[in-house]
């Protein structure tokens, strides 16, 4: 006689890990205030009541504009594209002025910059645990060293520690 279990398949439990990066839901109460401040100028002159389309729009920007990263690789959305970029794809980051981060792309076509919406250079740490290190962590956040090796822990305190001009 056989095992039950091993008739039947038994489901695999996978913990779904992701990160999305985009502007809070929270900001769409907003939009009801502008509404309201829209009503006036709406109304005083015929063709103005094209004003209204200003919160619809914000709403969809809010909604759709995001960049989410997975194990698998980073989708960038904007409001009128989406662009999916696995990891082995990624050739490196580009950090803009502001701190915004641009995916440079290898393909067939040679390299390509991809705007990733709302990803900043803070969010480069969140990259790397996603990509299973295939993005590196210029930050060390993420060291697996812990610290437990007393030269390591006095190094650290050394590049810490300020030096005064001579």
């Amino acid at each position: 006689m056989t095992d039950r279990r091993d008739e039947q398949d038994e489901p695999v439990v996978r913990k779904q890990r992701r990160a999305v990066f985009r502007i809070p839901l929270a900001s769409l109460i907003t939009l009801p205030l502008l509404l309201f401040c829209i009503t006036p100028l709406a109304f005083t002159a015929p063709g103005m009541q094209a004003l209204y389309l200003l919160p619809v729009a914000l709403t969809v920007w809010v909604v759709r504009v995001r960049t989410v990263v997975t194990p698998e690789g980073m989708w960038a959305y904007t409001l009128t594209s989406s662009r999916h970029i696995p990891w082995d794809e990624l050739s490196s980051l580009a950090v803009t002025k502001k701190a915004r981060i641009r995916a440079v792309v290898t393909g067939a076509s040679g390299e390509e910059t991809v705007s990733l919406p709302h990803a900043r250079l803070h969010h480069v740490p969140v990259l790397s645990l996603l990509s299973n290190g295939r993005v590196p962590d210029p930050s060390g956040a993420l060291s697996t060293d812990g610290g437990t090796d007393s030269d390591s822990d006095s190094e650290a305190k050394d590049v810490a520690r300020p030096t005064s001009p001579a």
